[in-house]
Parts: C-alpha cells; sequence; structure tokens
C-alpha cells in the first residue's frame, strides 16, 4: 500500500533541532516496515493555528508498507514517542508530528463520517478528536503546509471524496496562506 505522510517540528529536544528530528524520524521509518519511495523538501511556515508556537518545518514522504493503514499510524506513533513526542495539548508546539494523510484512495472509516470531519468549524476540530483513523486526513485541503510539498512530488493526486488535485486544492487557498510556506532544501 502506498501512503502519503506528512511531517512536521517547531520544537528542539535536548539533543535534536527541528531539521535533525525530522531526519531522525526518516531513518527509523525502515525499522516500522515503512519503505520511503519519495519525500519532498523541506519548507518553513507559521505554526497553525496562528500564534501557537514557533514556525514549523514540514515535508512529505512517500512511503509503501504490508501494514494496514491503522498499523502504519500505530508505527508513527512510535517514532514520536521514540522523539520525545508529548500529546499535551492539540496543535500546540511539538518536537515531531507524523500525520497519515492518505493511504491509495482509501476512505475510512466511510465517506459520510469523513465528510463530518471535513465541514467541521475550526472551533469544534479544536474541541474534538476522532475515535477511529480517518482517511484522507479531514483538514489536508485546508492546510497549505500539507499541500504544497505534496505539490512538490504528488502533484496530480486526487482526494478520493473531493476529487480535486493537489493543485486545484492549493488554488482554492488565500494565497497569502500558500506564499507562507517556504521551500528552505532537502
Amino acid at each position: 500500500m502506498t501512503c502519503i505522510v506528512a511531517m512536521g517540528s517547531n520544537l528542539s529536544t535536548q539533543k535534536m533541532v527541528p531539521r535533525e528530528l525530522l531526519e531522525h524520524a526518516l531513518e527509523l521509518f525502515a525499522d516500522e516496515g515503512l519503505t520511503i519511495r519519495a519525500r519532498s523538501s523541506f519548507f518553513a511556515n507559521p505554526a497553525f493555528p496562528a500564534g501557537s508556537g514557533p514556525d514549523f518545518l514540514n515535508g512529505i514522504v512517500i512511503v509503501e508498507s504490508e501494514l494496514t493503514p491503522e498499523q502504519i499510524l500505530e508505527a508513527l506513533h512510535r517514532i514520536e514517542a521514540m522523539l520525545g513526542r508529548m500529546r499535551t495539548q492539540r496543535w500546540g508546539p511539538r518536537a515531531i508530528d507524523l500525520d497519515l494523510i492518505a493511504c491509495g484512495n482509501l476512505v475510512l472509516p466511510d465517506v459520510e463520517t469523513v465528510t463530518q470531519w471535513m465541514t467541521l468549524r475550526p472551533e469544534e476540530q479544536l474541541q474534538r478528536t476522532p475515535q477511529s483513523l480517518l482517511l484522507p486526513h479531514p483538514r489536508m485541503q485546508d492546510r497549505a503546509f500539507v499541500l504544497v510539498p505534496m505539490a512538490e512530488i504528488v502533484p496530480e493526486w486526487a482526494h478520493p471524496v473531493t476529487g480535486l488535485t493537489v493543485h486545484e486544492m492549493l488554488a482554492a487557498l488565500p494565497s497569502e496562506q500558500v506564499s507562507d510556506v517556504l521551500v528552505i532544501g532537502r
């Protein structure tokens, strides 16, 4: 199964700065049964929501795995834990954040549930947490820091619920949100 994983960091640990944390996470993927097929450049962008912490370093990785999507998510959570991720505040600063964005054209658990989460008001998104894995990620289409790196390596990927490509989703975002995501290299 081919999956898209978003990665981000905006806090240093005692041992590593954000770029080192992301690079180390990539090194741990193979140990978890995740084969990297492509990776984007790293991009710097303001924390989301605005004012919630230092700027982030983000990127996208395409992985292949024999694992189920649920097992892939568990593997990503193990990598986060190994690198010092503390889940204390929703959308708060973090040393490492690995999000399963999509697995092929899978929609989990179903179109209706994913659509409900995609249309949830921002204040509700902050308060509620899904009880099961949602694919594709219900807020990916709203986030330039996910779509800009995706446009670099999978520009024609189409959202299985909306049918929109990465380029079409990017074009629908406010231009200032897109221009805030700056490439800084590999």
